[in-house]
């Protein structure tokens, strides 16, 4: 009896591991993320080889570089991951250094504030029936995926994003 309350104790125990949001990767170091906008996909890199590949959301209005804040367009350009929140209301998230000097700048000349906030993040329940681009800008991926990208990309890591 002792051994089967262990055994059944010892598999409560290791389900409950299984289902944490928190995953460990000891793989090749993500030396750059790639982001495709037009093609909704985004890339893990080691240097030259893709990791991992990800189908992306966008911003809900996805064309363009991000401009101004409220504008819905996911920014354009080279940005770094710069920090992580594990208590994201996305799940989790992984954010950009959106907006840049250049980005304020422009937003600035043009009597604009341009925004901020842009991560990557998963899909909670609350979200689940947004459409492919429903962030406010960011790039979307479920919340296994997110899972597994906060696990892979540290904070420093480049990450460009193209049209």
């Amino acid at each position: 009896m002792r051994f089967f309350r262990f055994v059944v104790i010892a598999l409560l125990l290791a389900t409950v591991a299984g289902c944490s949001k928190f995953k460990t990767y000891n793989g090749p170091e993500v030396t750059q993320v790639i982001v495709f906008k037009g093609g909704r996909v985004m890339h893990l890199m080691h240097h030259d080889q893709v990791l991992k590949s990800y189908p992306i959301g966008l911003g809900f209005t996805p064309q363009g570089h991000k401009s101004f804040e409220g504008d819905g367009r996911t920014p354009e350009g080279d940005y770094v991951i710069d920090r992580r929140n594990p208590n994201s209301e996305f799940h989790l998230s992984v954010g950009i250094s959106y907006p840049n000097n250049d980005d304020r700048a422009y937003a600035s000349s043009k009597g604009q504030k341009p925004g901020g906030d842009i991560f990557i993040h998963g899909r909670p329940w609350k979200y689940r029936k947004g459409g492919r681009d429903w962030t406010a800008g960011c790039i979307a991926v479920n919340n296994r995926e997110i899972e597994e990208i906060y696990a892979m990309v540290r904070n420093g890591t480049p990450i460009t994003i193209r049209p």
